[in-house]
């Protein structure tokens, strides 16, 4: 897997996204199979092969609101498990059977004890996607209350 294909691992050097693969397991999915769900402990980190995955968050109790469906090689999800609490903020299920990299969290904590700078680049990564994450809900909220704002006026 080329670094390119996913942002977490830019900046790693071809033998640190080695060790990295080296620690993940390919992962058959088929289509409408769970693949993590929101508030479940979350042990590993995802990284879409092949296929389609749609991300939900739960409304209710048994209601899941679709936030989006990751389609391209290299996408993330999973990604609560870097950080604590260390839970799954999202569900996730196959919508287009694929291949998923699954990278377990305790090898990848492993890792990067032994290699620093791994552990480093990748939260810097993911820190710099989830500032993004925010600035483009913003927006959204801003062009929402826009509407909300113009509607009322007339």
């Amino acid at each position: 897997m080329d670094s390119s294909l996913s942002y977490l691992f830019k900046g790693l050097n071809a033998n640190q996204i080695k060790k990295v693969m080296a620690i993940g397991n390919q992962i058959p999915m088929k289509k409408g199979q769970q693949i993590i769900k929101e508030g479940q402990e979350a042990n590993g980190v995802y990284i879409l092969r092949s296929g389609a995955v749609e991300l939900m968050t739960a409304v209710e109790k048994d209601f899941d609101l679709p936030i989006s469906i990751l389609r391209n090689p290299g996408d993330v999800f999973g990604t609560s498990a870097l950080v604590p609490p260390y839970q799954y903020s999202l569900s996730a299920r196959c919508v287009v059977e694929g291949v998923l990299l699954c990278i377990e969290t305790s090898a990848l904590r492993k890792l990067a004890a032994e290699d620093r700078d791994i552990g480093c680049q990748m939260m810097t990564n993911l820190a710099a996607h989830f500032l993004d994450r925010l600035k483009e809900t913003r927006q959204e909220v801003k062009i929402h209350f826009k509407t909300l704002l113009s509607s009322t006026r007339s």
